[in-house]
C-alpha cells in the first residue's frame, strides 16, 4: 500500500512495538522460571513447570514453576524471618526502598509494558500508558505513607506476613496495588500471581532484588489454584488479600473462618453505566468505549450494563454502533489497535457461551463488521440490546467485551435498575446537570462512582466494593489501614469461659410473692413476645433467679431484620439529628444510673462501685459517639488530574451485633453506639448470661426518640442467634464478640452474601479503655467508603 493511499483512505497500518529486549529476557530464562523466595530464584520442590502462553498467537513464552505446599512453606518462612527486621526499620528507610522500586519500574517501563502485553494479550498502548505509570505511582505514593507512618498511624502496627493472590487481568498493576502498601507499612509478602500471567511478577521480583530490597521481604510463588489454596490455608500467614471472582472469594472467606487472619476481598462486578437525556452523547459514547472495551472488557469494574434514558436511547445506540465499527482488534504489540486478545481459550469460550445464552433469552446481538486476527483468542466488541433485567447476561459477570443495554424513564428507575445486582463495585453517571449526578451518586450501592468519566484510578483514592463485590479498600489512607492492626488489640488475652451457676433452691413461704418479671424482646420499637413463647432464667453468680428473658429464635431474628430494614430513614437522617438522639440516650441513662448499677451488680457479682463505674462509662461513651456522629467524616482526595474524588463514609446498612458477657451494659453501648451514630440499624443479641441490662436499656430507647427499628433486641442463646444472623442475606454485616467458636461460625456462615464480619476471635477487650473500645477503632468498621470521582473543566 502506498503512502498516498494511506492519506486517501485514512486507514491504519500496523505499528508494531519492538520486542527484542523482552525476547532476550525470556531467552535468559528459557530453562524455566523458579519461585522467588528469600531474595533469589529457587527451583520448585516438586520439579513441575507449566507453560506461559501468548494468547494472541498461542506461542509459548516460557516455563513457569508449579508451586506446592512445600514451596509455600519456604516462602512463608522467609517472609516471617524478614518481617521483624523490616518492621523495625525507620519509616524513612522503608520509604527509600519503595522510592527505589518506583524508580526501577520507571527505568524498565518499556520492558514491563512489552512483557505484560505479550503475557496478557492487552494492547501495548494500555500497558505502556496506563498500567506501568500507575505501578510507579503506587510505589511513590506509598513511600510517602512509610515516611509518615510514625505520626499518621501511631496507634497501629503491621499485620505481619501477608499472603496476596492477584488476577490475570492487570497482573503488574494488581501487584503494585497490594505489594506497595503492605511493604510500606512494615509487612512482608508472599505473592501468588495468576497462573495465566506470572511473567511480570517474576520480572518485578528480579528487578526488586537488583534495587536492594532485603531478602525475604517480597516472595513470589507461582502456580495454579492449588498453590493459592496452600497459601490461604497456611497457619503462618496473618492476612490474605485477594482479587478475583466472587465465587473464589467466598471459598477463601470460608477457608479462613476462625483462623484469625485478616481478609481483604476485591471481587467481581456488573457495573452500571447510566446515561441521562441531558448527557453529552458523544462524550458518553467514548465513555462506553473506555468502560467496556478497555482491556477487552476483562475488568472487574467494567461498565458492562448500559442504562440509557428512553428519550435518547435510539440516538445513543445508533451512535454507539457507528463508533463500534471503527474499533480495531489486533495483535497486542500493534500500537494502533483498540483491543487485543482474550487471556486464554477457557475465558474465550465462557464469553461465547454467555453471549449465546443472552441471545437465546431474547437479546438482540450486534457485532461490528471488523476483521479479527487469524488464530489466537480474539473476540469482537459486542452489544446486546433489549435485555431483560432477569436475563443471565444482565446478572452474571461476563468478563469480556460484551455490553448489555437497557432503558429507564426516571432517575428513581435508573437507581433501582443500577442497584438490581448482587454486586456493588462501581458505577458511572453521565449528565450535564451536576446536581442530578451528585444526587444519584450516593444512592448507588457501589464503592466507586465516576461522574462523566469511567475507569479512573489513582493510588491516593480507595478502590473496593459493596456486597458480593467484596470488602476492604485498596489505595488511599483507607487502603493503608487494611495492612495495619490496632496496637490496643494486640495484647488481648483469650476469654476464659465462666462456670454457669446452678440455680439455688428456694422454699416458698406464706408472704406475698414477688411480682413475676419476664422481659420481652424489643423489635420495631415495641416490646414483643418471643415467637417460640419460651423463656430462659437469668441467675446471679450465686444462682438466685433475677428474672427471665425471652428465648429468641430464627423467626424473631427475621422480624428484627425486617424492622431494621424498614428503618432506612435513620441512614438518611442528618448526622446532627443522630447526635442529638445519642446525647438524649445518655441523658436518660444518667437519670436511671443507680437502677442500672444495681442491676449490673446483681447479675455479675461485681461491687456496687464497679457497677456504677460501668454505667458512668456507658454514659460517657454515648456522649462520645454523639460527638463523633457529625465529625467522623470523609475526605477529599486530589488525584493527579483536573478533578477531585470525594471519599464519603456511608452506613453499611443492617448490622447484627452479638455482645460478650463481660461488662454487659458497657460492651452493648460500645458496640451499638458507633453503628447507630454512623446511620446503621442494629439487630442486637445481648450478653447471654447477663441480658437484663439490655432489656432495661430498651426502656431508655423507648423514651429517647430513637426511631422504631433502629435498635432491635433479641435475647437468647448466642450461638444459635449468631448462626441465624450470619446466614441471613438481608443482614449486611455482623459483629460478634464472645467465644472463639461463635467468631468462627459467623465468619464461615457469612459467605452467603459476603457480609462484613468483625469479631474479637474469642479475645477479651478492655471495654473501659477508650483506646481499645471507643472512637475510630470501631467507627472505621461502622462505615463503608464510597469514592465519587468528579472531573472538572473542559
Amino acid at each position: 500500500m502506498s503512502v498516498a493511499r494511506y492519506f486517501d483512505e485514512m486507514s491504519y497500518g500496523p505499528a508494531p512495538e519492538a520486542d527484542g529486549e523482552a525476547r532476550a529476557w525470556l531467552k535468559r530464562h528459557e530453562a524455566g522460571f523458579g519461585h522467588f523466595i528469600g531474595g533469589g530464584f529457587v527451583k520448585p520442590a516438586g520439579g513441575q513447570y507449566f507453560n506461559a502462553v501468548d494468547p494472541a498467537t498461542g506461542a509459548i513464552l516460557g516455563r513457569v514453576a508449579q508451586g506446592d505446599a512445600s514451596d509455600v512453606d519456604k516462602a512463608v518462612a522467609a517472609a516471617r524471618k524478614a518481617q521483624g527486621a523490616w518492621a523495625k526499620l525507620p519509616g524513612h528507610a522503608r520509604a527509600r526502598h519503595l522510592y527505589a522500586l518506583a524508580r526501577a519500574v520507571q527505568r524498565h517501563a518499556r520492558l514491563f509494558a512489552v512483557i505484560e502485553a505479550l503475557d496478557n494479550g492487552k494492547p501495548i498502548r494500555e500497558t505502556r500508558d496506563i498500567d506501568v505509570p500507575q505501578v510507579a505511582r503506587h510505589f511513590y505514593y506509598h513511600a510517602g505513607w512509610a515516611q509518615l507512618q510514625a505520626s499518621e498511624f501511631a496507634d497501629h502496627m503491621p499485620v505481619g506476613v501477608v499472603g496476596q493472590i492477584i488476577p490475570w487481568n492487570f497482573p503488574l498493576l494488581m501487584l503494585a496495588w497490594k505489594v506497595a502498601p503492605a511493604l510500606a507499612l512494615g509487612n512482608t509478602v508472599v505473592l501468588k500471581p495468576a497462573e495465566f500471567t506470572s511473567l511480570t511478577a517474576l520480572l518485578f521480583a528480579e528487578i526488586s532484588c537488583a534495587a536492594g530490597l532485603p531478602a525475604g521481604v517480597l516472595n513470589v510463588v507461582t502456580g495454579d489454584g492449588s498453590t493459592g489454596a496452600a497459601l490461604v490455608g497456611h497457619e503462618g500467614v496473618d492476612k490474605i488479600a485477594f482479587t478475583g471472582s466472587s465465587e473464589v472469594g467466598k471459598l477463601i472467606r470460608e477457608k479462613t473462618a476462625g483462623s484469625g487472619k485478616s481478609l481483604t476481598l476485591e471481587l467481581g462486578g456488573k457495573s452500571p453505566f447510566i446515561v441521562f437525556d441531558d448527557a453529552d452523547i458523544d462524550g458518553a459514547v467514548e465513555g462506553v468505549v473506555d468502560a467496556i472495551w478497555f482491556n477487552q472488557g476483562q475488568v472487574c469494574c467494567a461498565g458492562s450494563r448500559l442504562l440509557v434514558q428512553e428519550g435518547i436511547a435510539e440516538k445513543f445506540l445508533s451512535r454507539l454502533k457507528r463508533r463500534m465499527q471503527n474499533l480495531r482488534v489486533g495483535l497486542p504489540l500493534d500500537k494502533a489497535i483498540d483491543m487485543g486478545a482474550i487471556v486464554a481459550p477457557v475465558q474465550l469460550e465462557r464469553i461465547r457461551s454467555l453471549v449465546a445464552t443472552g441471545v437465546a433469552e431474547g437479546a438482540e446481538l450486534f457485532q461490528p463488521d471488523i476483521d479479527l486476527p487469524k488464530g489466537g483468542c480474539f473476540y469482537p466488541p459486542t452489544l446486546l440490546t433489549n435485555v431483560q433485567t432477569a436475563a443471565t447476561v444482565a446478572r452474571e459477570e461476563i468478563f469480556g467485551p460484551v455490553l448489555v443495554s437497557m432503558t429507564f424513564r426516571t432517575p428513581d428507575e435508573a437507581v433501582m435498575l443500577a442497584n438490581n445486582s448482587r454486586y456493588g463495585l462501581s458505577a458511572s453517571v453521565w449528565s450535564e446537570t451536576i446536581g442530578l449526578a451528585l444526587d444519584i451518586a450516593p444512592k448507588l450501592q457501589a464503592g466507586v462512582v465516576w461522574i462523566n468519566a469511567t475507569n479512573l484510578f489513582d493510588a491516593s483514592v480507595g478502590f473496593g466494593g459493596y456486597r458480593e463485590s467484596g470488602y476492604g479498600r485498596e489505595g488511599g489512607k483507607e487502603g493503608a489501614y487494611e495492612y495495619l492492626k490496632p496496637k490496643a488489640w494486640s495484647g488481648r488475652k483469650p476469654r476464659i469461659a465462666a462456670e454457669t451457676p446452678k440455680e439455688a433452691e428456694s422454699v416458698a413461704g406464706f408472704d406475698l410473692p414477688a411480682l413475676d418479671r419476664t422481659a420481652k424482646l424489643f423489635i420495631g420499637g415495641k416490646q414483643a413476645r418471643p415467637d417460640g413463647n419460651y423463656s430462659r432464667p437469668v441467675l446471679s453468680p450465686k444462682g438466685v433467679r433475677l428474672g427471665e428473658v425471652g428465648e429468641g429464635n430464627r423467626k424473631d431474628i427475621r422480624n428484627a431484620v425486617a424492622a431494621a430494614r424498614g428503618a432506612e430513614g435513620w441512614s438518611k437522617a442528618t448526622a446532627h439529628n443522630r447526635a442529638q438522639i445519642l446525647y438524649y440516650l445518655a441523658e436518660n441513662l444518667s437519670a436511671r444510673a443507680e437502677e442500672f448499677a444495681g442491676r449490673i451488680a446483681a447479675m455479675t457479682g461485681v461491687t456496687k462501685a464497679k457497677a456504677a463505674a460501668e454505667v458512668e462509662a456507658g454514659i460517657a461513651r454515648l456522649f462520645s459517639y454523639g460527638a463523633w456522629a457529625d465529625k467522623f467524616e470523609g475526605s477529599v482526595h486530589q488525584p493527579p488530574l483536573r478533578g477531585v474524588a470525594l471519599a464519603m463514609n456511608e452506613p453499611i446498612g443492617v448490622v447484627g451485633v452479638v455482645c460478650p458477657d463481660e461488662a454487659p451494659l458497657l460492651a452493648l453501648i460500645s458496640l451499638t453506639a458507633p453503628l447507630i451514630a454512623m446511620g446503621n440499624r442494629v439487630v442486637l443479641v445481648p450478653s447471654e448470661r447477663h441480658p437484663l441490662a439490655a432489656t432495661d436499656f430498651y426502656q431508655i430507647l423507648e423514651t429517647s426518640d430513637v426511631p422504631a427499628g433502629v435498635v432491635n433486641i433479641v435475647t437468647g442463646a448466642a450461638k444459635d442467634l449468631t448462626k441465624t444472623l450470619a446466614e441471613h442475606d438481608d443482614v449486611d454485616a455482623v459483629w460478634v464478640f464472645g467465644t472463639k467458636e461463635n467468631a468462627a461460625l459467623a465468619e464461615k456462615l457469612s459467605v452467603g452474601n459476603l457480609k462484613r464480619v468483625l469479631t474479637d476471635q474469642g479475645l477479651v477487650t478492655d471495654w473501659f479503655a477508650p483506646e481499645a473500645a471507643e472512637g475510630p477503632i470501631l467507627l472505621r468498621h461502622a462505615v463503608q467508603v464510597k469514592n465519587i470521582w468528579i472531573p472538572y473543566g473542559e
